[in-house]
């Protein structure tokens, strides 16, 4: 009964909040905080091409801590190691069945390690990978070969996998794309304007997706 309460609770917070998106700050000694212009460049791009309204500056949340339910929308990002105690694995799962999404953008080096600490999270659920046909790639904008590529690394196709609840998309991973570093100012990495604005829609696809599911 008790937990019935703490799910309700949680759901009437995720539903009652403004679209806000928050960082996701985790252990492990991975950079958690890598991409620093990323979010706000992409923040900016939502609210001008698909009527958010999300406030200028993300948060930053850690796993473990209850304000992720404030949030519907948390992004994480990182090059290396990452750590899940127990309690934070069970914590994010929380939040993910209650109606929150996780989207994790590898920036290089990261697949391993999230793909591990996933297992504590979803010990029986695997990451799926998403067809072009999903609706995250058909929203404002159109993605009709599904994820785009934005930085080589390995030369791999970019992969969107997936975990499901009940048919709902809760947690999104994206590898050998790097959608961040697309996001981030030209400065940064020199991308042309065309990468940069696929990088930018499909950013927008996924979180009109989340605040819409």
């Amino acid at each position: 009964m008790k937990f019935k309460l703490i799910y309700i609770i949680f759901v009437l917070t995720l539903s009652s909040q403004a679209q806000e998106i928050a960082v996701l700050k985790y252990k492990g000694g991975g950079d958690w905080y890598s991409n620093p212009t990323a979010l706000p460049n992409l923040i900016a791009f939502c609210n001008d091409n698909i009527n958010t309204t999300i406030k200028s500056k993300p948060e930053t949340v850690e796993v473990g801590s209850t304000d992720i339910f404030q949030y519907p929308f948390v992004h994480m990002t990182g090059h290396g190691n990452v750590f899940f105690s127990q309690d934070e694995a069970i914590n994010l799962k929380n939040y993910l069945m209650s109606g929150g999404f996780l989207h994790i953008d590898d920036n290089y080096g990261m697949k391993s390690y999230i793909i591990q600490e996933l297992k504590k999270v979803f010990p029986n659920k695997k990451l799926q990978e998403l067809p072009s046909s999903h609706p995250i790639f058909n929203q404002t904008f159109t993605f009709s070969k599904g994820l785009p590529k934005i930085h080589e690394h390995d030369g791999l196709a970019p992969k969107a996998l997936g975990i499901f609840d009940n048919n709902r998309l809760v947690l999104l991973f994206t590898y050998e794309s790097d959608l961040g570093d697309g996001w981030e100012d030209a400065s940064v990495h020199n991308d042309p304007f065309e990468v940069r604005q696929k990088a930018l829609q499909m950013g927008a696809n996924i979180i009109q997706y989340a605040f819409e599911h």
